[in-house]
């Protein structure tokens, strides 16, 4: 019998990401695993439902349907605890969970016996790099970080030169130079 991997929409507001691409899905399947997921699951992400369909996947009307016939949940936010209430008992589910930031959440997890990975928790080094999901978000939110300080700015970022005059560029202070920082610096020097 064939293991059943399942997605559902993401339901925390603003949220674009998806846990499920197309390219995964049919990795997963071609490993033999049945795929099953919500409709709508990429609309956030720009991804239609024909192209999971295409993979390999099966679409379901609901997210109840996908969460009750799953043995492994892939999510990028926790479920809601109703969500989790929903699951198979002993089902797998990875994402970013934070079980600590909620307690009605870490017992959800807890009392349906679900194998809990939340990738938060991975350790940060070489041999786990692939799966890092922090190192991925923090590059993100520095390159954020810096268009929306080039949006908010008094001025423009690059020196400008034109026949009224020229323009001198800002000056950029990142503070860290961890993964965001160095991010936010060379977002910065392509600004100009």
């Amino acid at each position: 019998m064939a293991v059943t991997i399942g997605a559902v929409r993401e339901t925390a507001t603003g949220e674009r990401r998806v846990a499920l691409t197309p390219e995964t899905c049919k990795k997963f399947v071609a490993a033999g695993a049945a795929v099953r997921v919500e409709r709508g699951l990429g609309d956030g992400a720009q991804i239609p439902d024909a192209a999971y369909v295409e993979a390999g996947a099966t679409l379901a009307d609901t997210a109840s349907e996908v969460l009750n016939a799953a043995d492994a949940i892939a999510c990028v936010q926790s479920p809601s605890s109703d969500a989790l209430a929903q699951m198979k008992t002993g089902a797998v589910l990875i994402g970013m969970l934070q079980p600590q930031a909620d307690a009605a959440r870490a017992e959800a997890i807890q009392a349906r016996e679900l194998v809990a990975f939340p990738l938060e928790r991975l350790p940060r080094t070489t041999r786990a790099q692939a799966m890092d999901i922090l190192s991925s978000q923090a590059g993100m939110a520095g390159y954020k970080a810096t268009l929306i300080a080039a949006q908010l700015a008094p001025r423009f970022f690059p020196m400008l030169t034109t026949a009224a005059g020229t323009i001198r560029p800002s000056k950029v202070l990142v503070i860290g130079a961890g993964v965001a920082g160095l991010q936010a610096i060379a977002t910065a020097k392509r600004l100009g």
